[in-house]
């Protein structure tokens, strides 16, 4: 049996004393899982062998099938600093997967955790649904069972955003931007979730993945932490079967994240980010200077084909990543 350390004290977890009853709960749920804290990213835990749930505690001594959900993926920490999954045994997953640069390194993020992993797409109708193709494709390629949901009917009703809004132009330059929030499609995450966690449960997975990362929050309402939990919430309590809610990057950036595609040999070129849905990345809106910005702070060379007009990385670091 191996030691589960907690990735936030360095501590290894072992049981001292009875930990006091929660607020709230029946006596009979006493044991809570040690790593239960704001900065804990999976906060609703069960026992995978049974007892209190949604809290679990994590012993070294207790058998493999009655550990906490998230001490059974033994968070760790490698030599960047950021936190990682190491191998999750028997664990069938929902990712939420767009063909983006987050998501597919998040496929093989969760692949190489031991995860059997069902890519679920969403066509809403965004301007971009190139992206579809490049999911298609790259979970054709590593022999990833891969669903598009068609939901293209309901673009309409979520208009308002540069994405699906032909009308409205998609803003460019750096994210911080005031003007990227012409980017946000109302209510979309609660909509995706909602769809992926229905999927989940019909196929009996035990979690749902999306990439959502540190540097989504300043933007996208529904990639703060305090939404997210809500939603981990709302699920728990839609059906009588259990499934999580996970987000493996929400304390990792961008840059950690190209990082970790490197480390996979990822196929970065086959991703796809620009909002401008093209031929080519247009190397100008929001998602290509995070992208470009990225791959230059991670020290990894961008293979992705940029338009002839877009700006030169010497420009853009001479400028803040700002046009």
């Amino acid at each position: 049996m191996v030691a589960i350390e907690d990735s936030f004290s360095g501590q290894i977890a072992t049981k001292t004393s009875t930990p006091a009853r929660l607020p709230g709960r029946s006596p009979g749920h006493k044991q809570e899982c040690p790593c239960h804290s704001a900065q804990c990213s999976l906060r609703r835990h069960r026992l995978l062998g049974g007892g209190c749930r949604p809290y679990g505690f994590a012993l070294p001594s207790v058998p493999k099938t009655s550990r906490c959900f998230l001490h059974q993926q033994a968070l760790l920490t490698n030599s960047q600093g950021r936190s990682q999954s190491a191998t999750t045994e028997f664990m069938k997953s929902v990712l939420i997967y767009s063909g983006g640069l987050d998501s597919t390194v998040l496929l093989y993020h969760l692949r190489a955790a031991g995860h059997t992993v069902h890519a679920l797409s969403i066509d809403y109708g965004q301007r971009h649904r190139c992206e579809l193709t490049h999911a298609a494709d790259i979970c054709k390629a590593i022999d990833v069972p891969h669903q598009t949901a068609d939901l293209s009917a309901i673009q309409p009703l979520l208009a308002g955003s540069s994405l699906t809004s032909p009308e409205i132009e998609v803003a460019e330059g750096h994210y911080t931007e005031e003007s990227m929030k012409s980017t946000v499609v109302p209510n979309r995450n609660m909509i995706l979730l909602a769809i992926a966690a229905g999927h989940a449960l019909s196929i009996g997975a035990e979690e749902i993945a999306y990439a959502a990362h540190s540097g989504d929050h300043a933007i996208y309402p529904d990639c703060r932490n305090e939404f997210a939990d809500a939603m981990a919430a709302a699920i728990l309590l839609c059906d009588w079967s259990t499934v999580e809610l996970s987000r493996p990057f929400v304390d990792w950036t961008k840059a950690d994240i190209v990082r970790r595609g490197a480390e996979l040999g990822l196929p970065f070129a086959k991703t796809w980010s620009c909002y401008q849905g093209g031929d080519i990345h247009c190397g100008r809106c929001g998602t290509c200077i995070e992208r470009r910005e990225a791959f230059d702070l991670a020290g990894i060379t961008d293979p992705t084909p940029y338009a002839d007009d877009a700006p030169d990385i010497t420009t853009l670091r001479a400028n803040n990543w700002r046009l």
